[in-house]
C-alpha cells in the first residue's frame, strides 16, 4: 500500500486492521508497530498521517468510496484505473490489501520501497522489541538455535482440511469448525490428496524424522515459534523426545512479562517474528505469510540460513520410510540431496507469467534489494 501511494503521489492514512477473522485480536496498527518510525522513516517517500482531516472525515462519513483492487496487479493498472478514482473521491478506500501488487514487473525503485517498508520501516512497539531481545538474547547464551515455525493450530488444520495423523474425533471437530465460518469458501477437502501435493504442513512427528534426517543432532536447541499446537502435548511428544531442549516463549518468559500480550495474537507473533529473524537456522513447516517475509528478511540481512522444506517429496519420502521400503540411512541420504540448494542461498526468483499465486512471491525472495549481481533476474518457468 505504501508503494501504490508513492506510486500514485497520494497520501496514505494507516492502516486499519482486520478485526473480524478467527482470531478476532482487537490489535491496532499502534499496538503493534511503532508508528512515528513509520511515518518518519519514509517521509522522504511520502506523507502518511494517523487519520483523515476533519473535512474529509466527515464527507466520508456520508460516503466513503470502497473497493478491492484486482489481485497481482502491476503499477499500470492502479495509473490507469485507480489514480482517476482517487482524483473523483479524493479518498479511496481499498478493503482488501493483500497480494494487491504484483511479484514482478514493477520498476526496480519501486521494489527496493517495498523492501524499506517490510524490512526497515516498519519496527514493533518498543516493549515488543524489549521483550523480543530478550528472548533472543536468552536463547543465544545457551549459544546456537534453531527456529521451527511449526504450523500445527487448530485454525490452520482446519481451514485447510489437513487431518493426517489426527483422529477421527479430531477430524470431525476440525470439519465442524470449518463449516461453521460461512466466508471460508472451500468446505469438501480431500486431506490426503492435498497432503500427497506438498499443500499440508508436516506434522510435528514427520518435523521429527526430518530434522533427524537433515543431521540436527538430539542436543540442538530448539525454539517453537507458533500460536497453540492442536493436539496439546500429547501431539509434541516425538518431537520433544527427539528433541529435548525444545522451547517457546511461554517458557521462557514470566507470566507476568507476557501478560500484556495475552488474546493479542499478531502481538505475540511479532515476538516470535524477532527471534525467527535472529535464529541461525530457520525452518517454516508450510509456506504462509509469516514464513515468507521471515525468509525474505534473512534475505535481507544476509542470506541467514533459512531450510525451504520441499514438502511434496518429503511426504512421499516419509510414506516410503514408514512403510518400511527405504532404510533409515537411505531416507536421511534423500531428504539431504532433496536440500542441498533449499537452504536460503541467493536464487533467482521464479516468474510464472499469468499464474501469479505459483510464482515465488516477491516479499520472501526480494532480489532486486539483496545485491547488484541478482537485480533483475528472474527465471521464467512458463
Amino acid at each position: 500500500m505504501v508503494t501504490i501511494a508513492r506510486r500514485l503521489n497520494l497520501t496514505l492514512v494507516l492502516p486499519e486492521l482486520d478485526k473480524r477473522s478467527f482470531w478476532a485480536d482487537p490489535s491496532d496498527f499502534g499496538d503493534i508497530f511503532d508508528v512515528n518510525h513509520f511515518i518518519n522513516s519514509l517521509r522522504d517517500e511520502l506523507k502518511i498521517v494517523k487519520a483523515l482531516p476533519l473535512k474529509l472525515q466527515l464527507k466520508t462519513r456520508r460516503r466513503l468510496y470502497s473497493m478491492p483492487p484486482i489481485s497481482w496487479s502491476n503499477d499500470t493498472y492502479y495509473l490507469k484505473r485507480v489514480l482517476p478514482l482517487a482524483r473523483k473521491h479524493k479518498v479511496i478506500h481499498f478493503n482488501k490489501t493483500d497480494a494487491r501488487l504484483s511479484n514482478n514487473g514493477i520498476p526496480v525503485h519501486l521494489q527496493m520501497l517495498r523492501c524499506r517498508v517490510n524490512f526497515e520501516a516498519l519496527r514493533f512497539t518498543p516493549q515488543i522489541e524489549a521483550l523480543g531481545r530478550k528472548l533472543i538474547s536468552t536463547l543465544q547464551r545457551s549459544g546456537e538455535f534453531v527456529v521451527l515455525h511449526l504450523r500445527y493450530e487448530m485454525d490452520m488444520l482446519s481451514f485447510s482440511g489437513c487431518t493426517h495423523g489426527c483422529s477421527d474425533k479430531e477430524t470431525e471437530e476440525l470439519t465442524r469448525m470449518r463449516y461453521a465460518y460461512p466466508w471460508w469458501k472451500e468446505k469438501e477437502i480431500d486431506s490426503e490428496s492435498k497432503r500427497l501435493q506438498g499443500l499440508c504442513p508436516l506434522t510435528p512427528e514427520e518435523i521429527a524424522l526430518v530434522l533427524k534426517a537433515l543431521g540436527f543432532s538430539k542436543d540442538t536447541l530448539i525454539y517453537i515459534a507458533s500460536g497453540e499446537i492442536y493436539g496439546g502435548e500429547r501431539r509434541l511428544a516425538a518431537l520433544k523426545a527427539a528433541y529435548p531442549n525444545l522451547v517457546r516463549k511461554e517458557k521462557l518468559l514470566s507470566s507476568d512479562e507476557l501478560w500484556p500480550f495475552q488474546n493479542h495474537s499478531t502481538q505475540m507473533a511479532a515476538l516470535d517474528y524477532m527471534v525467527s529473524i535472529a535464529s541461525n537456522v530457520f525452518i517454516p513447516s508450510y509456506d504462509g505469510n509469516m514464513a515468507r517475509v521471515v525468509e525474505g528478511h534473512r534475505r535481507y540481512s544476509g542470506f541467514r540460513k533459512t531450510i525451504l522444506l520441499d514438502r511434496t517429496k518429503l511426504v512421499e519420502l516419509l510414506d516410503h520410510f514408514q512403510g518400511g521400503s527405504l532404510s533409515w540411512d537411505e531416507f536421511s541420504a534423500a531428504v539431504k540431496e532433496a536440500h542441498q540448494y533449499r537452504m536460503g542461498q541467493p536464487t533467482d526468483r521464479r516468474a510464472i507469467p499469468g499464474r501469479p499465486k505459483e510464482e515465488d512471491y516477491f516479499y520472501a525472495n526480494p532480489q532486486e534489494c539483496v545485491g547488484s549481481s541478482s537485480m533483475g533476474r528472474l527465471r521464467d518457468v512458463s
